[in-house]
């Protein structure tokens, strides 16, 4: 594994800092005893001056938290693809919009009549965004309704799914990114498979038959007729599995081999109709509590009038800041955008959303008309925002008084549990970085993000914001660690600098979040 070394070896003044490995050596700055001012500048620039960004571009910005002084900037105002970075502006005004304390009703209600253990008429199962929800949570709706005495539904299951529009994928989204499950459809009745709360999204599972050649068996987690598995796969001597649903279909094919005698392989793929997904889990739910529904599965609104029956409540948003943050869940911040147009101007839509989104950010310091926002995640390649932008978020983000609950909801580097590490889990470990950078990272094809906190040497709190873009090869996020770990080892005073740091490279995927690809 490649290290990047900072190693002393002053000649006139020099400090080198060297990365080991397949990638390009960079010269620092010297900070000898009586460091020039601009030593932090000199260093910062040497890193960026890698072969990687030739005809490429970086947007850099650190500034002194408590005071806003700009301490390094780099094409501060140059506007460039945030990828995820874009859930920092979403995440910020959805604490400020929704509050820490909002939560997600689920629903069970209708306008039947109850004779004995038999319901006359439809139960409609209502949804209001939560992307939390599990099977084990519909089974718990249908233990509700069959506490009541209900044994049949001489009706149908409805979904109500109408508190959000239902345009289900970003304008913007590459098609090909539809099967995966980081660009799931959005809908306000949906399902998580585990609890990385992956929203509309089912984990199929292959295993090996009992000798090479055999089918492979395929398993679906939750179990649900919502989509159709074509089996293509075969027991074979290595695991090369793909998974993939066919566009605008709920038809997986699998197929490759599995390796037999092995523990098989899970993959994640999204589902194209969210909606009639939940439907399907509740209806088994009910099933398995003895309660039979005559009627089937449709759509449909519920009844002013409708009784409740059963109700489930979600994981407030100061809880769901953590998967959302450090797993960089794309799904979380759309349903984030369709909530907050939903609760500002009645419009679960990603126009209304996206609209508080421009409003609330002012309030920030953001200079709005100078970013793009297209969606809630950074999926979309049309989103823009210059590092500038960034910091003032970061710095005006500490004076709200949900700060800490986000602060401690970003990644932090070098942290192997994921639900602290997150998606820096892996990166900046054993450095001064590690257990101090707290901050969210972003990564599409040719588009790669860092911006956060990190505590000095002299224990002052830096902001900084990195956004590359446009580089051709080989991810450029150890240049973002070099630079936070740079950061982390800054000190006004010359004699207490370190001179000596190493950096563990992270194996990361070039073009997605490690996250998405369950990497870390």
């Amino acid at each position: 594994m490649a290290t990047w070394t900072r190693t002393l070896a002053v000649t006139a003044g020099a400090t080198a800092l060297v990365m080991t490995g397949n990638v390009a050596s960079h010269l620092l700055a010297a900070e000898p005893e009586a460091a020039p001012p601009d030593a932090l500048t000199a260093d910062l620039d040497a890193i960026l001056d890698d072969p990687r960004l030739d005809g490429g571009q970086a947007s850099v910005v650190v500034r002194d938290a408590a005071t806003g002084e700009t301490l390094y900037e780099h094409d501060a105002d140059e506007r460039l693809m945030p990828a995820s970075n874009e859930k920092l502006l979403t995440s910020a005004v959805a604490l400020d919009v929704l509050g820490p304390e909002h939560t997600f009703a689920t629903t069970v209600a209708t306008a039947g009549q109850r004779t004995g253990p038999i319901l006359r008429g439809d139960v409609y199962l209502r949804g209001t965004g939560d992307p939390t929800m599990l099977a084990s949570d519909y089974a718990g709706l249908a233990k509700q309704l069959a506490a009541g005495g209900v044994r049949l539904v001489s009706g149908r299951v409805l979904a109500d799914d109408t508190w959000f529009d239902d345009v289900r994928l970003g304008n913007d989204w590459a098609w090909d990114d539809e099967p995966y499950y980081y660009a799931a459809p959005v809908s306000a009745l949906t399902v998580a498979p585990d609890t990385d709360y992956d929203a509309g999204t089912v984990i199929v599972t292959v295993d090996p038959g009992a000798a090479a050649g055999d089918p492979a068996r395929i398993s679906v987690t939750p179990d649900t007729d919502a989509v159709t598995i074509v089996d293509e796969a075969t027991t074979g001597t290595e695991n090369d599995i793909s998974v993939e649903r066919e566009h605008g279909t709920d038809r997986i094919v699998v197929s490759g081999t599995v390796a037999a005698g092995g523990s098989g392989v899970s993959e994640w793929a999204s589902v194209a109709e969210p909606t009639d997904y939940a439907a399907d889990v509740f209806v088994k739910a009910l099933a398995a509590e003895g309660v039979r529904v005559t009627g089937g599965i449709g759509r449909g609104v519920t009844p002013s009038g409708a009784t409740v029956v059963a109700e489930h409540e979600s994981m407030p948003l100061s809880e769901l800041m953590v998967p959302f943050l450090k797993l960089s869940n794309n799904g979380h911040a759309e349903v984030l955008i369709k909530a907050m147009g939903r609760e500002v101007a009645g419009e679960g839509t990603w126009a209304a959303g996206l609209a508080v989104l421009r409003d609330r950010l002012a309030g920030f310091g953001v200079d709005t008309p100078t970013v793009a926002n297209r969606d809630g995640s950074g999926l979309s390649r049309r989103n823009l925002i210059p590092a500038a932008e960034l910091a003032d978020l970061l710095v005006a983000a500490q004076d709200r008084p949900w700060f800490d609950t986000w602060y401690e909801a970003l990644p932090i580097a070098g942290e192997s549990d994921r639900m602290v590490g997150g998606t820096l889990r892996s990166r900046m470990r054993d450095t001064p970085a590690a257990g101090n950078v707290h901050a969210k990272t972003g990564s599409l094809t040719g588009a790669s993000a860092l911006s956060g906190y990190v505590d000095d040497a002299d224990g002052r709190r830096l902001v900084f914001s990195i956004v590359l873009n446009d580089y051709l090869s080989g991810k450029p996020s150890d240049l973002e660690d070099a630079i936070a770990v740079r950061l982390a080892t800054h000190s006004e005073d010359a004699a207490a600098r370190l001179t000596s740091v190493d950096i563990p490279a992270a194996d990361l995927p070039d073009d997605v979040e490690c996250s998405w690809v369950k990497a870390c």
